[in-house]
């Protein structure tokens, strides 16, 4: 909180007579009237404290009494030349003080201090939020952490001009920005606007205009350059976790791929096991970082990071001793996680092992369950479950007609993806790097060959059903 005109008022139990001055304006400090110079913050006011005799006496120096109107004047005297004097020189005062003269300035002066230590916390307590949004989100998150932080807006410009990125700015307010940054002759709409520069002395990369809802708010204006400086910091160092996440990506591909470039790469990435986990992690909120999170759950492992992000969900491959470990503290921790197992699979069966997570983890969400694991979605074990040997093996054999031809091993690849993606036709092509058109004549040639409509939910059961009874 910031002190303003008519809430030291309140605080000394005195009458405010106004002047000049706004009672909302804030205090930024206190000094006797002797030592008073000249205002230069025309943001904040000053507290000056007096007797009565300065007072009357500027009936006599109009000059003087001129310069106070910037100010407010404090004082325990009330009597009527006093307020004849303050009212005919329109100055902003504060009289009948329920403090003695001698007292004033201490008084004031502690009660200011409180207060701006308050406000040095406050301004710590956000900028911590602004670094954590800086690590979640970049340049982005800063700038709409800040505009919510100040309640008001920010513009984001390059040294040109140039939009980088706003938060809470409508057109109006962004063409304000960009008239205040570059000296552009155009009316502008807000009083308040500050303008930060990003980037020291000649070197300024870019230009943080903000306009905070008060516009005397010392607050904003700290706050807003401290977000400057570390908006400097995040647009001079290099992002390589951009690089990171699409080397990982591109990597896992590859082993999904199966095959001895799989098991190779797999080895240079120091997995040495014969089979490995497929799983999906994902969180209720937004809220957590859940990428990073895994991070630190692997490197305490020392555990390779073989998983990637995408749209808020991580998937990837542990190694069986480490899966235990990873439920336990998905289950332990502190906000919602969901976390989907596949089956255990070697080299050429990861791509299967991965889809089985990713449904394992949907079923989590829906059933509320913070670990699923595939093997205990009902809709798959129940069932097979209760065949015996001959009937799954009866199950299995629906695929047959797929495997006969030349392209049995491609086919039945296809109607696992397909299905694994829940019939998503885009991300069934991009899966299986091929053509859409091309994707719709393989699902043709399935149905004819078995006989189902994959349109059709109960077909695309029994097809994932066979599917199933084959892989056990």
């Amino acid at each position: 909180m910031v002190r303003d005109v008519v809430s030291v008022a309140r605080y000394l139990d005195g009458e405010l007579l106004q002047g000049e001055v706004p009672s909302t304006r804030h205090v930024n400090s206190v000094v006797a009237i002797d030592a008073f110079g000249i205002p230069t913050d025309r943001l904040f006011t000053t507290l000056v404290t007096t007797g009565e005799k300065p007072i009357l006496a500027l009936v006599d120096d109009p000059e003087r009494a001129t310069l106070l109107r910037d100010i407010v004047l404090v004082t325990s005297v009330d009597t009527p030349p006093l307020r004849q004097v303050l009212s005919a020189a329109r100055i902003t005062a504060i009289v009948g003080a329920h403090t003695s003269q001698e007292l004033l300035v201490p008084r004031l002066t502690a009660l200011l201090a409180v207060d701006q230590a308050a406000e040095a916390r406050a301004i710590t307590s956000a900028m911590r939020v602004l670094t954590l949004a800086a690590r979640r989100s970049g340049i982005t998150g800063v700038i709409a952490e800040l505009a919510h932080r100040i309640d008001g807006w920010a513009v984001l410009l390059d040294r040109h001009g140039e939009v980088i990125t706003t938060a809470g700015a409508g057109s109006l307010h962004i063409d304000d920005a960009i008239a205040v940054a570059i000296g552009r002759p155009v009316r502008v709409r807000h009083r308040a606007l500050q303008v930060h520069p990003v980037g020291p002395g000649q070197d300024v990369t870019a230009q943080l205009v903000t306009a905070p809802r008060n516009d005397s708010s010392g607050r904003g204006r700290e706050l807003s350059s401290q977000a400057a400086a570390l908006l400097d910091l995040l647009m001079r160092t290099r992002d390589s976790s951009h690089l990171e996440r699409l080397g990982r990506s591109m990597m896992l591909e590859t082993v999904l791929e199966g095959g001895d470039r799989a098991t190779r790469l797999l080895r240079r990435w120091g997995v040495h096991e014969r089979t490995l986990v497929g799983f999906a992690l994902a969180s209720r909120t937004s809220g957590v970082d859940v990428e990073h999170l895994l991070a630190l759950w692997l490197d305490e492992l020392g555990a390779e990071h073989v998983f990637t992000s995408q749209r808020g969900l991580i998937q990837g491959l542990l190694r069986e001793e480490h899966v235990e470990e990873i439920a336990h503290r998905v289950e332990a921790f502190a906000s919602t996680l969901y976390l989907g197992l596949g089956r255990p699979a070697g080299t050429d069966a990861l791509a299967r092992s991965v889809d089985e997570s990713r449904q394992a983890c949907e079923a989590a969400r829906a059933g509320g369950e913070r670990v699923v694991r595939y093997t205990a979605i009902p809709t798959v074990s129940f069932v097979l479950g209760q065949l015996d040997r001959e009937q799954v093996g009866r199950v299995g054999r629906l695929l047959d007609p797929l495997r006969s031809g030349d392209q049995g091993t491609e086919l039945i690849e296809t109607l696992r993806v397909f299905l694994a993606t829940n019939s998503a036709w885009g991300e069934s092509a991009s899966r299986l790097r091929i053509h859409r058109q091309t994707l719709t004549a393989r699902i043709r040639r399935i149905e004819d060959l078995i006989g189902l409509s994959l349109a059709d939910p109960d077909d695309r059961v029994a097809a994932w059903l066979a599917l199933r009874a084959s892989d056990g």
